[in-house]
């Protein structure tokens, strides 16, 4: 079997990564965060609760991985340690009761976070092109 495609793609996909800012791939963990949640939502509802816990521990990894990521030097960062624990809580909470309406809260919350990290790097990438 030839892998030279897959490779082509892997090898391009890292590139592309590796040229992101860390504002665009913070931007790519969140909306990676929020396509889980809708995906558990949706599960949710058909029911499907093999994919509902699939994406709700996916979810819980990559709050995990943001909250190991924090510099906790600085009052953001604590604060935000803060959120991702009360996430990770909720996100629990919401796997062990299949809580639809505790689902839909976290993921408005989650959307709101992303959405203002989205407007802060619009806000730096313009800065940074305005210094040029």
């Amino acid at each position: 079997m030839d892998n030279k495609g897959f490779r082509e793609y892997r090898d391009q996909r890292e590139q592309t990564i590796n040229a992101m800012s860390p504002g665009e791939l913070l931007l790519l963990l969140y909306d990676e965060l929020v396509k889980r949640l809708m995906r558990a939502e949706l599960a949710l509802k058909k029911p499907d609760y093999d994919l509902f816990e699939a994406d709700i521990d996916r979810s819980l990894e990559i709050i995990r991985y943001l909250d190991d990521t924090l510099d906790r030097q600085y009052s953001v960062g604590r604060d935000l340690a803060r959120l991702y624990d009360f996430f990770g809580y909720e996100l629990n909470r919401v796997k062990a009761g299949r809580n639809k309406t505790e689902l839909e809260r976290v993921k408005t919350m989650v959307i709101e976070l992303r959405d203002s990290f989205r407007e802060a790097e619009k806000s730096t990438r313009a800065e940074a092109e305005a210094g040029r």
